[in-house]
């Protein structure tokens, strides 16, 4: 893989972007701090905007690695505000492959978001990181997610029961795969 870091990202609505210490007040408000948000996460909801300006300094501290990529999705129309977080949450360098987490804030479910979102990032690590593989997953009893998966050409490879935890206590995870010859 060619590492290069967390790179500013744009679709037609969407920046994704490296955070900056000045987005700890619009997470809190916008995803960190809603229970519906971080119901199937593995993270608590956050309890003040205190709380998301440590995670978002730890986050930031982190872009010095080459292999660290995280986003913040700015809807283009919002401004600088972000409105939700995708990154990703796993890789293995000896197979080329990345995992990658999202979540938005409720305001924006069912827009077409997060998908625009993944896409990009999708395309990002299968064109300039040169990825093989790309995965994500799901806790069953959240299907939009996996929607989300499926619209950006992911395929479902299985269902591993019990094999998960987030919020709601260990859960069967439902996975998605796509590879670069795929795309």
């Amino acid at each position: 893989m060619k590492h290069c870091g967390t790179l500013k990202l744009e679709t037609d609505r969407l920046v994704l972007r490296r955070y900056v210490d000045e987005d700890a007040g619009a997470a809190f408000k916008n995803w960190t701090s809603d229970p519906e948000v971080t119901k199937f996460l593995t993270w608590p909801v956050h309890p003040s905007e205190e709380v998301s300006r440590k995670v978002i300094e730890d986050w930031i501290n982190r872009y010095i690695e080459k292999n660290y990529y995280h986003w913040a999705i700015v809807l283009k129309e919002n401004g600088e505000e972000p409105i939700g977080d995708i990154a990703a949450v796993g890789i293995e360098e000896n197979i080329a492959a990345v995992q990658i987490g999202y979540c938005i804030g409720r305001t924006w479910w069912h827009q077409g978001i997060t998908s625009e979102a993944l896409n990009a990032v999708i395309d990002f690590f299968f064109n300039v990181v040169d990825v093989r593989r790309i995965e994500a997953r799901h806790d069953t009893r959240n299907p939009n997610s996996g929607k989300v998966m499926k619209k950006c050409g992911m395929m479902y490879e299985g269902t591993l029961r019990r094999s998960g935890r987030n919020n709601q206590g260990i859960c069967d995870v439902s996975y998605y795969g796509l590879l670069k010859e795929e795309r």
